[in-house]
């Protein structure tokens, strides 16, 4: 006897000796494409994923349709992956439970009972729980499958047959829309509004060459299940559809359904009394758990990255409701918006990619023209061959109605051949030229139908099949009438789907935003006059109200008043030193004034050594007039110098021995610059002449031979040079005519008016 082991064939036979590079590339490639067009994008036609649409035949072959009784979502589960859809069950169900969710799809292809997960983020009951049946939507969609309208094919196992795509008119691709990733490229459709994308259809099969711009007239944008705001322009949103790419920027909705006000109900504001007021947010934007918005939002106030903002509260039931509650009544309520649109998910991003599966089962991005255009001609090829199963079904019917009414015309010989004839049929077919199967179904007759009445119907029914016929054929030879078809058909489940409708009436508004506005600490001050005082040995403090800045303010032994200056807690001061740095301080937090203050020192890192030459109030994009005491200087935008930290910011570069010796407010009607030296040397020139300068040490505004700049101040010309002449009067003289001084940008000048002050000061 042989040995077993000598007739077993060698394994290693089988090894096919090939370079590993392209041994891999051959099978990624078949892995690539299995994943592209059987698992994660779309099909055009019918806008589903093989799971779904396996979902969706399954539970129709359990005749799960709308009017029947709801069936356990583990039996669809269990057929779905044990006829059509060999993957695991979890997979499975976690599809069919996104086709129920009327928060995930805008038109639900699934009808749920039982615990389907909400809009906090909660999953879905096991489906053991749940019951499941379809939704009209999902029968609309299916509406054709036994007329012939689509291949079918075989099942992974050979046992069953599923159709390629389901043929209902239902648009389901841009109606319910489709996520998903693939190898190498991935998909990304919002949802839209039905009657929309009607009517881009129907102008498209009116018009083939209408423009985009037209469409995109009736075809607003996405209209997402949870609603919200799309905050893009028209352009964006257009540009976005013509090529297939883009994004789209949504927002919740603020709206308060127990305002008084239509104005308070449309933001959102729900007023409390005494001014206090609170915010509602009624939408929030599509694919946001609910749970998790309110998380960020409670962790924003924990950390406080949003200090005008106090509480949130959860008072959701069947619709969302989101309280938020401000810190102060004087916070804005569009700067609360803004703010939580920047911090949070309240404002998301939703990508725009039209990369679909066409008719050939190619991949593809299509713009909306070319989209509805495959889809018109989709559709017109179901109709076709819908229209044409339906010939064949009247010709064989009227072949049988044919028979049936010779038979009548001749009962009595078909009696006689049927009782006195061995083998009736031949005999049959060969008197009468009838077909076997007239021949077989005469023979089939039940002797009921024998009767006078019968026959009346028999050429009833022939003649309107006829008439059938005929519109049938006109409608496969006429494509003028296939278009007219589809519109009729399409205007039908348009009324279905009307804007009147709970289920058709659009959710996302398309409106475009407001200039954003940046989130500002300055909202949650409330706004109230002080007079800030600092000493000569820099001991800041603010007084309320706006006292008189010559007022007797009380100081410490041994010190002195050095600056004091009007302004409003929301303000910012800005603080400039001898060393170039200037300094923020914001208004709100000084102390009070009842006794003498704190050492700005403790608030600002200010040099030991550096003395404060000027306190000003920070005026959005006013100059100032930054000089040295060598005569150097430039204009500078208030803008440039806030410091954001205690450090200060570094303006202008001083060398040593050489100081900051002024800084003065530039008015915008001041046109000219006048300085005067140490040595009593005075100089005007053009404003237009001196640069504007975030940092560095400036330009020469006046030469001197000895000595250095004693004061410097910006003017209007036409009104001349005005000084304080002193003395108890507090008169003012003014020079009008100034133009023996005027020279150009630095000069060394010469002696100033008669009269101008001995100290050198204007």
């Amino acid at each position: 006897m042989a040995n077993v082991k000598d007739t077993e064939p060698d394994p290693f036979d089988a090894i096919v000796d090939a370079p590993f590079d392209s041994a891999l590339s051959e099978r990624y490639l078949v892995y690539a494409l299995s994943t592209i067009t059987a698992r994660s994008l779309p099909d055009l036609r019918d806008g589903l994923k093989p799971v779904h649409r396996r979902l969706l035949w399954a539970m129709r072959g359990l005749k799960l349709d709308p009017t029947s009784a709801y069936k356990k979502s583990a039996r669809v589960v269990g057929d779905v992956i044990g006829k059509y859809h060999p993957h695991g069950d979890s997979s499975v169900y976690d599809a069919m439970v996104r086709l129920a969710q009327d928060f995930s799809l805008r038109y639900p292809l699934v009808e749920g009972q039982g615990n389907f997960g909400n809009i906090d983020g909660d999953n879905a009951a096991a489906y053991r729980y749940t019951e499941a049946r379809l939704t009209r939507t999902a029968m609309q969609l299916m509406a054709g499958l036994d007329e012939g309208t689509v291949d079918f094919h075989l099942t992974y196992n050979g046992e069953e047959s599923e159709p390629e795509i389901f043929p209902g008119l239902f648009p389901n691709l841009l109606a319910n829309g489709s996520t998903g990733i693939a190898v190498g490229m991935a998909t990304s459709i919002p949802s839209h509004n039905v009657a929309e994308i009607i009517d881009a259809t129907l102008l498209l099969i009116d018009n083939p060459h209408v423009e985009h711009a037209e469409l995109m007239t009736v075809f607003k944008g996405p209209d997402f299940a949870t609603g919200g705001i799309i905050v893009d322009s028209p352009a964006v949103i257009s540009a976005a559809y013509e090529s297939g790419k883009g994004a789209f920027r949504v927002r919740g909705r603020f709206h308060a359904a127990e305002a008084k006000t239509d104005e308070d109900r449309e933001a959102g504001i729900e007023r409390l009394g005494n001014g206090t007021w609170q915010l509602v947010i009624s939408e929030i934007p599509y694919m946001v758990p609910k749970g998790k918005l309110i998380e960020q939002i409670a962790a924003l106030i924990g950390d406080k990255k949003l200090p005008i903002l106090e509480d949130v509260r959860d008072e959701s039931d069947e619709s969302i409701r989101i309280v938020l509650v401000p810190r102060s009544r004087n916070v804005e309520p569009d700067l609360l918006k803004e703010s939580l649109y920047r911090l949070s998910d309240l404002e998301t991003r939703f990508s725009l990619n039209l990369n679909v599966l066409d008719s050939r089962r190619m991949p593809g991005v299509l713009g909306l023209k070319l989209l509805l255009q495959e889809w018109v001609i989709s559709q017109i090829d179901i109709l076709l061959r819908r229209s044409q199963h339906r010939l064949d079904k009247i010709a064989a019917r009227l072949e049988l109605l044919e028979g049936y009414i010779i038979a009548f015309l001749n009962l009595d010989r078909i009696i006689e051949i049927i009782r006195t004839e061995d083998e009736p049929k031949p005999v049959m077919m060969a008197e009468f030229a009838l077909t076997d199967r007239q021949a077989e179904a005469i023979l089939n007759m039940r002797l009921r139908s024998l009767r006078k009445l019968e026959e009346m119907e028999l050429r009833q029914e022939h003649s309107t099949l006829l008439a059938e016929q005929e519109e049938l054929q006109k409608l496969l030879d006429s494509p003028a009438r296939q278009r007219t078809r589809l519109k009729r058909d399409l205007n039908a489940l348009r009324k279905e789907y009307a804007e009147d409708t709970e289920l058709g009436r659009r959710r996302t508004t398309i409106a475009e935003a407001a200039p954003t506005r940046e989130f500002n600490m300055d909202a949650m001050i409330e706004k109230e006059p002080v007079t800030v005082i600092l000493s000569a040995r820099g001991w800041v403090r603010a007084a309320k109200g706006h006292v008189a800045l010559d007022g007797d303010f009380k100081f410490k032994e041994g010190d002195g008043p050095a600056y004091a200056i009007h302004a409003q807690t929301t303000d910012k001061l800005l603080i400039a030193v001898d060393n170039g740095r200037f300094y923020t301080l914001g208004a709100d937090k000084l102390p009070g004034a009842r006794g003498f203050g704190e050492p700005i020192r403790t608030m600002l890192d200010i040099d030991a050594d550096a003395q404060i030459v000027s306190v000003l109030t920070y005026r959005p994009k006013a100059q100032l007039l930054l000089a040295s005491t060598i005569g150097r200087g430039f204009a500078a935008e208030t803008d440039e110098l806030l410091a954001e930290t205690r450090k200060g910011r570094a303006v202008m570069s001083v060398k040593p021995g050489v100081k900051l010796a002024l800084v003065r407010e530039i008015p915008a009607e001041h046109d000219h610059v006048a300085v005067v030296g140490d040595n009593r040397k005075l100089v005007i020139f053009a404003l237009s002449e001196l640069p504007i300068l975030a940092k560095g040490q400036g330009v020469t505004l006046q030469r001197y031979r000895d000595g250095g700049l004693a004061d410097a101040i910006t003017l209007r010309l036409e009104d001349g040079l005005s000084w304080q002449m002193g003395g108890e009067t507090g008169r003012t003289r003014t020079e009008k005519d100034v133009r023996l001084w005027k020279v150009a940008r630095g000069a060394a000048g010469r002696m100033p008016p008669t009269g101008f002050p001995r100290d050198n000061k204007f």
